[in-house]
């Protein structure tokens, strides 16, 4: 990995100094994934977002765009201009697409029902018509730790904050999961029935704190972005030439019906901000070290500090391979020809 330089501060750290060899890396290890699990290619579900987008254009360059599959997979939620910019790089990069409404799957698994039934314990009206998300509170701007709220919108256009209780809150987040495991189901059965390997989207900042959803949009072969910070990211979109358009959209959840940034939902900075701040920790810097960068007083940057550590915490669950009762021995070279035989 192109790591970042060391540097008295972590202003400029996270840019990749060397672009090019970072896409020839990450190619050169696609390549290898897809021989060693003798697969002929990638499944991408492409949003439209910069990670989807340069997974795309690197699972592309690894193995060429007819060997990629670019799976479209927007739900009544989604933003307006997801399918339009996922179609674009999908013709940019010349990759051939599927357009999957996951919508009829999510209403029959009793997303949306179940979803409402929680928000309705809080705001009875919820129903037709409204629109909701969650949000976190500031943590830079608050001195306790509070959660979060959820913001909903009326069909006269009034919003209501509201706070939802434990359960309901729970319900609400394990109603929306239901989207990205939908998801993942669709992701895998085209890469079954193309023999090809899912390649997963997450950047650094995702991976790393834990915004993903386990066997949802966690669930990948291959995940080729999630050692780079998302600046770095962005640093590979202009290198590979992705639209203007996509490297300029703001990064999203598209989760709720509201429009929802990531800094509202899970992040207490947006991207540039939560990519210095685990850069200066791993780098051993005070949260001194970013106040003028940021525009922060000390002890905002070390709650953002904290916050990070608390989300390692949390995700160390979401990491977690199943558990096994005893080992299971590793596969046989007998093993290996079966397996040989079975893919020929």
């Amino acid at each position: 990995m192109n790591r970042p330089a060391r540097h008295g501060d972590a202003r400029d750290g996270v840019h990749l100094p060397h672009p090019a060899e970072e896409v020839d890396r990450i190619t050169r290890h696609l390549r290898n994934a897809a021989k060693q699990h003798k697969r002929r290619g990638f499944v991408v579900a492409l949003s439209g977002g910069i990670d989807s987008s340069v997974v795309a254009a690197l699972v592309s360059n690894a193995v060429g765009p007819e060997r990629v599959l670019a799976v479209l997979m927007p739900e009544i939620d989604s933003a307006s201009d997801t399918v339009p910019l996922a179609e674009r790089v999908a013709r940019h990069l010349e990759l051939p697409a599927v357009l999957e409404d996951v919508t009829p799957l999510l209403a029959t698994a009793g997303c949306y029902a179940r979803r409402d039934e929680a928000i309705r314990s809080a705001i009875p009206d919820y129903g037709e018509g409204w629109a909701a998300k969650l949000v976190l509170p500031d943590p830079t701007r608050s001195d306790t730790y509070a959660l979060s709220s959820l913001v909903a919108r009326d069909p006269a256009g009034r919003e209501h904050r509201v706070r939802l209780d434990p359960d309901a809150y729970r319900q609400v987040v394990a109603a929306t999961s239901f989207k990205q495991r939908v998801r993942a189901m669709l992701s895998y059965f085209h890469a079954d029935r193309m023999h090809y390997l899912v390649a997963g989207t997450p950047n650094r900042l995702e991976y790393e704190l834990g915004f993903f959803v386990k066997n949802g949009d966690g669930a990948a072969d291959v995940k080729p972005i999630a050692h780079l910070f998302k600046t770095q990211v962005y640093d590979l979109a202009a290198h590979l030439g992705l639209p203007s358009d996509v490297r300029s959209r703001v990064p999203t959840t598209d989760t709720y019906a509201l429009p929802q940034r990531q800094d509202e939902f899970y992040f207490p900075l947006p991207h540039e901000g939560m990519d210095l701040c685990l850069h200066a920790l791993d780098e051993g810097l005070p949260a001194s070290a970013l106040c003028d960068v940021l525009g922060l007083e000390e002890r905002q940057v070390q709650r953002v500090f904290d916050d990070i550590e608390a989300k390692r915490r949390v995700a160390a669950y979401l990491h977690a391979t199943p558990t096994l009762l005893s080992p299971v021995p590793p596969r046989t070279e007998q093993d290996e020809a079966v397996l040989d035989l079975a893919a020929s």
